[in-house]
């Protein structure tokens, strides 16, 4: 369940794994790949070429891919248990991460993960995004907090070689936005950034990276951490180079500032966001940092929270509300009485929360899947409906539902048509533009009528 990375990687290694296996691979979106279509800013098409890879995958056809599929909706677990010996769910990490500072309920206040899913057209968001704000705050430093301190800061007209949606295009347009400050409460050599994405920011045209001398604070623990990553040696040489530019030469008409050693404690404002309120903090020696009552206020319109993706319940199974994952022991589920639920398998970032890049959702795979393949070779699964089991019941169940279900076939119908209105856009030529509308998307993808209503 979820045909994002971590879902598609699981059946890949599932129908190499030896196992005489028939695959369905449920989405409940009407297009697959999950995040890397719907959590990667559409300035780096280098990011995602991770799809190439996904699409061999699936384009192989030994992998049913049945999408527009929601469990709880469409489908229930139990549901699948009778239709399956194994349900493995990799429905990922969706929604924002809790930031317990007063003032988060402001209006103004944004959950980085909404914003990011506006900007990369997902279909269950709304189509306008209030982009009314000058000055505009951004908590966390991760590459999700570049991604959207960038996509804030950058100039459409320097987006428009992308796949950017032509509602996000209007929106992005017209904001009055001159400066995004980027919040850290660590010092830089603590920071999530990645150095290419770093390196990236930098670039970005008629913008300018302002840092803060007093914000470069490095205590042994940093130095350790230098001297054990290469990947924080460069990202803090990135930012010391940031420091050698000269003030004068910062002449864009729009700024992004990174602030170190500042921990969000509240978010200002009576009827809307008028501010943020950090503490200036201090690093104790192992990288940690301690509040120093030292209180700054920045004026800001908008604050964006951006520390970190959190899981969904999944309506049948049970759900860690402190982790936001399944519980699970390396992707064996867990019942309500701690005893492992026969046949169901977590993977990806709903079984060990929303840490890792791709690399580490393939090896996460591996561990579930080989723990399926021992499950199954000791006759450990869970007893299947011997009436109603496979694709071509599955999907009778569902077209008798009148789940507006979509195939592999129909992903490749609307990926074409997506490219086709690339081809054909006003000026540069793009590699696609999305449809966003949730309608037009599967009507494209089943190849019935549709009105063309893309937004």
């Amino acid at each position: 369940m979820g045909a994002g990375p971590a879902g598609i990687y699981a059946a890949d290694i599932l129908a190499k794994s030896g196992l005489d296996v028939s695959i369905d691979l449920f989405e409940r979106l009407p297009a697959p790949y999950g995040l890397v279509r719907y959590g990667v800013a559409p300035d780096h098409p280098r990011i995602k070429q991770i799809i190439i890879a996904l699409y061999k995958i699936l384009q192989r056809g030994d992998i049913n891919l049945i999408g527009n599929v929601d469990v709880g909706r469409d489908i229930s677990v139990e549901e699948l248990q009778r239709h399956y010996d194994a349900v493995i769910f990799s429905t990922g990490s969706d929604r924002d991460a809790p930031l317990n500072i007063p003032g988060t309920d402001l209006p103004g206040s944004y959950g980085a993960a909404n914003f990011v899913s506006w900007y990369d057209g997902h279909p269950d968001v709304p189509r306008t995004w209030p982009l009314d704000a000058r000055e505009v705050a951004v908590l966390g430093v991760g590459n999700v907090a570049l991604d959207v301190a960038r996509m804030l800061a950058k100039h459409v007209e320097d987006l428009m070689v992308t796949e950017i949606p032509p509602n996000v295009a209007a929106g992005l347009a017209a904001s009055p936005v001159t400066d995004v400050h980027i919040f850290g409460r660590r010092g830089p050599a603590q920071a999530k950034f990645t150095p290419l994405e770093l390196r990236e920011l930098g670039k970005v045209p008629d913008v300018d990276i302002v840092v803060y001398d007093e914000d470069f604070v490095f205590d042994e623990g940093s130095e350790e951490a230098i001297r054990a990553s290469n990947q924080t040696k460069q990202v803090v040489k990135t930012l010391m180079d940031f420091t050698l530019k000269d003030p004068a030469e910062r002449t864009a008409s729009r700024r992004i500032h990174l602030h170190f050693l500042h921990r969000p404690v509240e978010i200002l404002g009576s009827d809307r966001v008028e501010g943020i309120r950090t503490e200036r903090t201090e690093l104790v020696g192992d990288g940690t940092v301690r509040g120093t009552g030292q209180f700054v206020d920045t004026p800001v319109q908008a604050v964006y929270r951006a520390v970190g993706y959190f899981g969904s319940p999944v309506p049948g199974l049970p759900f860690d509300e402190t982790s936001g994952t399944i519980p699970n022991t390396e992707g064996r589920v867990l019942g309500d009485d701690g005893e492992y639920l026969p046949g169901v398998y977590a993977t990806g970032w709903i079984k060990r929360g929303p840490v890792g890049l791709i690399g580490s959702t393939k090896s996460d795979a591996q561990q579930t899947i080989a723990h399926l393949v021992e499950d199954a070779r000791a006759g450990l699964l869970h007893a299947r409906d011997e009436a109603a089991v496979g694709h071509d019941a599955m999907l009778a169940a569902l077209e008798a539902a009148g789940v507006r279900f979509t195939t592999w076939h129909g992903w490749e119908l609307l990926d074409a048509y997506e490219r086709q209105l690339g081809a054909a856009s006003d000026g540069v030529p793009r590699d696609r533009i999305k449809v966003v509308h949730r309608d037009t998307m599967t009507a494209i993808s089943r190849g019935e009528e549709h009105d063309g209503q893309l937004v």
